[in-house]
């Protein structure tokens, strides 16, 4: 098997789709890695807040935001709002994007 890794990230029209598995009511809001899942990989996103009225999903975006100095308004969840599987679309320049998530990721792979 020749090629790159799995990623969760696939570039879009206008952005970045990510493919994440959340834990809500985690010990610290933190990224654990990669898990697989049915169509892939996915990043793992633990949070602290309660999967309650969005708060997980705004503990995520907040988390992924700061991780990654993108604006918070950037993000939108596109599938999976009232499930741990979730997909969450950041728009900006899908070229500048996936180069710099995808090195953002490997700095995360090595660290692990």
């Amino acid at each position: 098997m020749s090629g790159a890794e799995p990623s969760p990230f696939g570039p879009t029209r206008d952005g970045v789709r990510i493919a994440l598995r959340v834990q809500p009511r985690a010990r610290r809001n933190q990224v654990d890695g990669l898990a697989a899942v049915p169509d892939g990989v996915a990043l793992k996103v633990a949070v602290t807040a309660p999967p309650e009225d969005g708060r997980a999903n705004a503990a995520v975006i907040a988390l992924l935001a700061k991780a990654w100095r993108q604006p918070k308004s950037a993000f939108t969840v596109v599938a999976g709002a009232t499930d741990r599987r979730k997909i969450i679309h950041l728009q900006g320049d899908p070229a500048r994007l996936m180069q710099a998530l995808e090195s953002w990721l490997e700095a995360l792979r090595t660290s692990a």
